[in-house]
């Protein structure tokens, strides 16, 4: 599970995750979302390995010369803290790691794209010890892998946000804002709002290029992207057989996978999310668990944990390359942000006394709303009847970002409970649809 901040950290590893991976400043790929220093990487190494978990620290930039030193410098004294491994992906600073550090455990970032068994027999030879694949793979590729190379562990992302980049290297933030995604200052730049236009001289010559069906574009000249606070700054846009790729990539959801990836020889199941809230650390931990478990005891797949992802804010679900290549349907034509499904988070717990809940608003809950208190023993629904403010007076709304509110609750729920709020149905898009782009580009 990602670890953006020691509380994310708590939450995931509270809902059962059995590893997690936090980055180190300046030499991973979340440096402006990461919260964690070196004194609080030393404290969550140590809480961690108390729960009997495994915790990897993530420094998988691209080095400019400027950072080898440093780099080398910063590992050495992370590596004090005793992790249970780390995340690279250039070769040359993995290289002089494991001639420098040879007990060093290495994981292969999926940066590095290992997407055939040649390439991953290099790294096994190379010292590495696990290779956390390239987000492009199928499940038979995968399988492949696995059997001409079986002497390396395998980890594969089931659950996240998919770039519009092979696993990860993209330049559009670069091109857009001068932050490059493989130093860590990824702007996200994939799901901003783009406005379609054509530039074309005339009207006559505008409809001529319209097609009088449903189809793909043989001629797209003139067609450009705009974002909308960079007016007047066109981006040719150009259409091909496959389809236009500046866009928005839906979120990846492998939940009812696991199966099959584990008969594919995958060991290690990984989400994506060191950005994310609290409460999405600890939906996504608590389903996956649940899931992994089912598979081991030998149980169907149940589709409550396919219900509780759903109901996380996301940019509507496909299940990457693992089946199929998902072409068209794997983007998201219409939202470039998460949107929230059937479910919302209402609030992270901070306390309990004298029989009233108290807890951070995190989104608006009014009386009457349906709610779950969720806690790492279960899940318990009830109706906000009776709520007060932060003022601990009575209402009938709270706001997100409001401070504290208070609900009767009959006894102490304990740590890391959250409260969900269920949307109602006129609210509830369908996160399995996807509208054709036809009135867009195709």
């Amino acid at each position: 599970m990602p670890a953006g901040s020691f509380e994310k950290l708590k939450f995931a590893l509270a809902y059962g995750a059995d590893a997690v991976y936090a980055g180190v400043p300046r030499y991973s790929l979340r440096t402006r979302e990461n919260d964690f220093r070196k004194d609080s990487i030393r404290e969550a190494i140590s809480y961690t390995h108390d729960l009997g978990r495994k915790l990897y620290l993530t420094m998988n930039i691209y080095a400019h010369n400027t950072k080898v030193k440093g780099f080398l410098r910063e590992l050495e004294s992370v590596l004090a803290f005793e992790p249970d491994g780390v995340i690279m992906t250039d070769p040359g600073l993995i290289h002089m790691a494991l001639r420098e550090f040879p007990e060093l455990v290495v994981h292969l970032s999926t940066q590095a794209n290992s997407t055939n068994w040649t390439s991953v027999a290099f790294w096994r030879d190379m010292g590495i010890k696990r290779i956390i694949l390239s987000r492009e793979l199928s499940i038979r590729e995968i399988a492949e892998i696995h059997d001409k190379v079986p002497d390396i562990e395998l980890e594969a992302f089931v659950h996240g946000a998919i770039c519009i980049a092979y696993s990860g290297r993209c330049l559009i933030t670069n091109y857009l804002n001068h932050r490059d995604a493989n130093q860590g200052t990824c702007t996200n730049s994939c799901r901003w709002n783009y406005i379609f236009g054509n530039e074309q001289p005339s009207l006559l010559a505008l409809e001529a290029d319209l097609p009088e069906e449903s189809g793909l574009r043989t001629d797209t000249e003139g067609y450009y992207l705009e974002e909308p606070k960079r007016p007047g700054e066109h981006y040719p846009l150009h259409e091909d057989e496959h389809g236009t790729y500046l866009m928005n990539a839906k979120d990846l959801c492998a939940v009812e996978l696991l199966q099959e990836l584990m008969e594919a020889g995958v060991v290690s199941f990984k989400i994506e999310g060191r950005t994310k809230s609290a409460y999405y650390a600890a939906m996504t931990a608590r389903s996956y668990r649940a899931s992994i478990d089912d598979v081991l005891a030998g149980r169907p797949f149940n589709p409550e944990n396919l219900k509780d992802l759903i109901g996380i804010a996301h940019r509507g679900y496909i299940t990457g390359f693992y089946t199929r290549d998902p072409r068209s349907y794997g983007e998201n034509y219409h939202e470039p942000s998460s949107q929230d499904y059937t479910h919302q988070n209402a609030g992270l717990v901070t306390g309990w006394a004298e029989g009233w809940l108290e807890f951070d608003v995190k989104n608006r809950i009014d009386a009457g709303d349906e709610l779950s208190l969720i806690s790492p023993d279960g899940v318990q629904s009830f109706q906000a009847k009776e709520m007060l403010d932060r003022n601990q007076e009575k209402a009938v709304v709270l706001h997100g970002g409001n401070g504290l509110g208070y609900l009767p609750w009959p006894k102490d729920p304990g740590p890391y409970s959250l409260l969900r709020k269920t949307l109602r149905k006129t609210e509830q898009p369908n996160p399995l649809i996807n509208e054709s782009p036809d009135q867009q580009i195709r």
